[in-house]
């Protein structure tokens, strides 16, 4: 099998980094050397492992990618940029004919569906790629399609913590808010409890200082309306590895729907974990 060429944009993000490093070094894939970046950037590249990646920045984009399309021929693209620019990296991934893996969480996400839809390529479209939380979630869907109303008359805390940089709340936690709302409790999305203080992650959550600038750690705690009974779902993420892993198993999945000729499909990682 001839590696899967992939372009990764959103360098010299720390995100992008790391998933480009442990791509990179995959020989299941082949890393074009460019990648989209934002206008406040002026670095020319960023070196990644021995290869130099040259940053691209929006107003040279429209010729680069023309090149590279006739110069390299179809390929995968990974976003890992910010929320800012979800919906617009979609409209041109459309406007160019690039099938995409978005790990971007923020943006209008029904946009983004109805971007890929209503074009003549596919995605895969997760707010989160590591595979044992989508595995969660998965369990968590399906509870609340089984067990409607199982935790009727519950309160219901989310609290996320992040790096200090990631700006938007988490769309896994979004996520967990609509099967919590199946299984009976009126949630809403703006009571998740977003943490970005470094001191408040260290000294009362417990944040490894090692990955105070790249971490993801959620709980979903549940107590009953006389305080007999508490329930709670915990996954706390230190660094980014397991993103890596993600991200790979989207794009061999993409890459097997597209050589199947499926155009204007976007899968989850539910989806990439059934391998259907």
């Amino acid at each position: 099998m001839n590696p899967i060429p992939i372009m990764l944009n959103g360098l010299p993000g720390n995100v992008a980094a790391i998933i480009a490093g442990h791509l990179i070094s995959d020989d299941r894939f082949h890393m074009i050397p460019f990648s989209l970046t934002g206008p406040d950037i002026t670095a020319p590249s960023q070196k990644i492992g021995a290869t130099d990646i040259a940053l691209v920045r929006p107003e040279d984009r429209d010729n680069v990618i023309a090149e590279l399309k006739a110069k390299q021929g179809p390929f995968i693209t990974i976003d890992y940029t910010v929320p800012a620019a979800v919906n617009d990296n979609a409209r041109f991934y459309r406007d160019n004919g690039l099938p995409f893996v978005m790990g971007t969480t923020g943006g209008d996400r029904d946009l983004l569906v109805e971007t890929v839809r209503s074009s003549n390529i596919s995605a895969v479209i997760a707010p989160n790629m590591a595979k044992q939380i989508v595995g969660l979630q998965a369990m968590m869907a399906y509870a609340a399609e089984q067990f409607p109303g199982l935790f009727s008359g519950y309160h219901l805390d989310i609290v996320e913590s992040h790096q200090q940089g990631k700006i938007d709340t988490s769309g896994t936690a979004k996520a967990m808010v609509g099967y919590f709302n199946k299984l009976g409790i009126p949630f809403s999305e703006d009571r998740i409890k977003k943490i970005r203080d470094p001191e408040t992650q260290k000294n009362r959550l417990g944040v490894p200082e090692a990955y105070l600038g790249g971490h993801g750690w959620h709980t979903y705690s549940l107590e009953s309306a006389d305080k007999t009974a508490k329930f709670s779902f915990t996954h706390n993420i230190n660094g980014r590895d397991i993103y890596a892993e993600g991200t790979a198993d989207a794009v061999v999945f993409l890459a097997k729907k597209i050589a199947q000729g499926q155009n204007g499909k976007v899968y989850s990682m539910i989806d990439v974990l059934k391998g259907e």
